[in-house]
């Protein structure tokens, strides 16, 4: 791991719309720029915090892609999300004083470093970003009990069509395209993260393919029929 003391400063920063900022004033971002000092380097395939670690701080993706998992009893490492820049990695941690799972990186990443004890001190003070804080969180709780439904009553493709849907939707609001995407996350990372096998998620990208939904080119993604994904998730709604 490499740790960075890079100055960073939220009242510059691109993502600050996406990201903790998110709606105070310019006197408020002064504050929170004094706190938000440093940012942390990881490399491909290195943890950001471990399960056991202690918690000391939350995490903002300033670029690149991570993955969140747990170890299962029988050893398994099971996923339990995918975060990208702008989003606030970390909050497993605050729950006990220390984290509950691994934050993995996908891709060479960076990360702007939160003192959580000063964040809550400066939430206190005041109340936009306690707001928003509290908003982050509660995102949380939802992507949890979305990830719940997808699990517990959706067919393979629903899964895989909910999964892709998601993502283009998440990264299109940072400027990327509504229908392209490239997956820093492997086929296996995807079924562990979604509870298939292997071979069920690379039979669903092919049925998808043969269907023109999409198009794939190893990691590359062409989504050619979106509301051929959205009928897949909730035919009902689609006409």
């Amino acid at each position: 791991m490499d740790h960075q003391s890079i100055k960073v400063a939220c009242s510059s920063c691109n993502l600050r719309e996406l990201c903790l900022p998110m709606g105070l004033n310019s006197e408020e971002i002064d504050k929170l720029d004094a706190v938000i000092s440093t940012r942390r380097r990881i490399k491909r395939g290195s943890a950001l915090f471990s399960t056991g670690d202690k918690f000391t701080s939350l995490f903002a993706v300033r670029s690149g892609f991570f993955k969140t998992c747990v170890t299962t009893a029988d050893g398994r490492d099971q996923v339990t999300g995918f975060q990208m820049t702008g989003e606030i990695i970390g909050l497993d941690g605050i729950v006990s004083d220390h984290h509950s799972c691994d934050a993995i990186a996908l891709e060479d990443a960076e990360v702007c470093v939160m003192p959580f004890d000063q964040v809550e001190e400066l939430s206190r003070e005041f109340t936009t970003l306690q707001h928003h804080v509290h908003k982050i969180m509660s995102r949380e709780i939802v992507r949890d009990h979305s990830v719940m439904l997808l699990l517990g009553s959706m067919r393979a493709e629903e899964r895989l069509a909910a999964f892709l849907l998601n993502l283009v939707q998440r990264l299109h609001a940072r400027g990327f395209s509504q229908s392209e995407l490239i997956l820093r996350m492997t086929r296996e990372e995807i079924g562990s993260y979604l509870g298939m096998k292997l071979e069920t998620v690379s039979r669903t990208f092919s049925k998808f393919v043969d269907e023109g939904i999409i198009e794939v080119k190893q990691r590359y993604v062409h989504i050619k029929n979106t509301d051929g994904l959205k009928q897949i998730v909730n035919p009902q709604t689609c006409r």
